[in-house]
């Protein structure tokens, strides 16, 4: 009975508890596995109370693949308060908590049999089911407005217009099915990850996700890894215009860009942040891996001085057009090579001359899938050591890990891959979770000079070609 008992206060307990205080009483008393009871010891007994969802789709809309806005009109019953205009407002304000909160349908209306003194303050049914559900400040608030606590009810209908993208879609979707409306949004794009059983529904998913969301006007959906060599994958168009060129704004900088030809992530934002405050006015920054420049134009706007690289043709394109568009052109240098090149090329001819000066060096490698594997460019890069070490650049590499302990397989991929143990020489950062069981991380340590330096003869070992050396074990898949 017990169990029972407590099946039933999970669904009553939040509205009820609030007014009864032998409610209350029974719940703390389940919860500390007493018996409850009245003041004369007879046992308390809670009634059910289902719950009143507002919406209850007609059934003929379950498994629609091409969307029909009309078929999910319908008129309800809800709650209805009879309030005068003359405390209308302090009314509403009061029950803000209470009152209906949907899509285009007003708080208050006007009853047809009423006159103009009065109007109907609509409620929302799943907070108040009747007058003992007001709050003790709510029932305060209306006795002090001489408000009636009594419930009328009001036939309202809602259209396709007033329902929430999920509420469409649990509908429209097989029973079980989970429903997705996340995606990341891309200025007026909105990029999705379907799963499988969801693509059969992919244009209605679309529609839905253009239509309740103000500003998108086209839905994509990624339609395989990014596995290519420019780190872009293909996308279909789900809804709304082919219109891929969009502008985005993050931290206080505009790019624009061709979100169908280069990479962007909305979800390393902070991460941009993160790493371009670490970077000093008068530092110098090499970006391998630059894509449209969420790295290196905050970088320059910051007062740094800036080598950006990328190898997609697109990618460099877009990075000049946006150094440009934040005027930071002339403080941010542009290349389009290979990152291996990049790193054996421009950057091992300005590092001697930096490496001399006390300013600080970076260097940042986000192409979590391949970057870990591209350390291996700084094993031997210069062959004449500085007299100082403070100058040594800061390396902040990303990498992709599906290990149980991704601080330790990071760290055990970056070793190999330079060659030189860096345990206790470097910090990890969890950037985000990108799916189960797969984390994207960074992990940032000074080259040692061991690594920096070296002979003519290392040097010249070094210079083979990274296909042809064993790769380290644990690298990270593309996905």
């Amino acid at each position: 009975m017990r169990r029972n008992l407590c099946a039933t206060l999970r669904v009553s307990a939040f509205l009820q508890t609030q007014r009864n205080p032998k409610v209350a009483a029974v719940y703390r008393s389940l919860r500390s596995k007493s018996p409850p009871s009245d003041s004369a010891g007879s046992a308390l007994i809670l009634k059910p109370t289902m719950e009143r969802k507002l919406y209850q789709p007609p059934p003929h809309v379950r498994g629609m693949t091409s969307l029909d806005k009309e078929v999910f009109t319908q008129t309800i019953s809800v709650p209805a308060l009879r309030v005068p205009t003359g405390v209308l407002n302090k009314v509403v304000k009061s029950l803000k908590k209470s009152t209906i909160q949907r899509p285009g349908i007003p708080r208050v209306v006007q009853n047809a049999e009423d006159s103009g003194d009065f109007r109907l303050v609509l409620l929302d049914p799943y907070r108040v089911k009747s007058s003992d559900s007001f709050s003790e400040a709510e029932a305060e608030a209306l006795r002090s407005f001489s408000v009636s606590e009594e419930l009328q009810d009001f036939e309202l209908k809602l259209t396709y217009d007033n329902l929430k993208s999920e509420e469409v879609l649990e509908a429209v979707l097989p029973q079980g099915q989970d429903v997705t409306t996340s995606f990341s949004r891309v200025g007026h794009i909105a990029h999705m990850n379907l799963r499988d059983h969801q693509l059969p529904y992919k244009n209605l998913i679309g529609q839905v996700i253009m239509d309740k969301t103000p500003g998108i006007t086209c839905v994509v959906n990624k339609t395989n890894v990014i596995d290519s060599t420019y780190r872009n994958f293909k996308m279909e168009v789900l809804a709304g215009e082919e219109n891929m060129v969009t502008k985005v704004r993050e931290n206080g900088v505009t790019y624009e860009f061709d979100f169908s030809r280069v990479y962007w992530n909305s979800r390393l934002s902070t991460e941009h942040q993160r790493v371009v405050e670490l970077i000093k006015r008068g530092d110098t920054v090499f970006d391998v891996f630059a894509g449209v420049g969420p790295f290196a134009i905050p970088a320059a706007r910051s007062g740094a001085n800036v080598l950006a690289n990328d190898l997609n043709p697109e990618s460099y394109r877009w990075l000049q057009h946006n150094c440009k568009l934040n005027k930071v052109e002339s403080k941010v240098r542009t290349y389009n090579m290979d990152g291996r090149a990049f790193i054996q090329g421009p950057m091992k001819q300005e590092l001697p001359a930096l490496l001399k000066k006390k300013a600080g060096i970076h260097v940042v490698m986000n192409l979590p899938a391949l970057a870990l594997d591209f350390l291996d460019a700084l094993r031997g890069l210069l062959n004449q050591e500085p007299g100082c070490e403070e100058t040594l650049p800061t390396v902040h590499c990303y990498g992709f890990s599906k290990d149980d302990n991704p601080d330790t397989d990071v760290i055990k991929r970056a070793s190999c891959s330079l060659g030189f143990p860096l345990d206790d020489k470097c910090s990890v950062h969890n950037v985000r979770n990108v799916a189960p069981n797969k984390e994207m991380m960074c992990v940032t340590f000074t080259i040692p000079k061991e690594v920096l330096f070296s002979s003519d003869e290392e040097q010249t070992d070094s210079a083979e070609p990274a296909p042809k050396r064993q790769k380290c074990e644990g690298a990270a898949d593309s996905t």
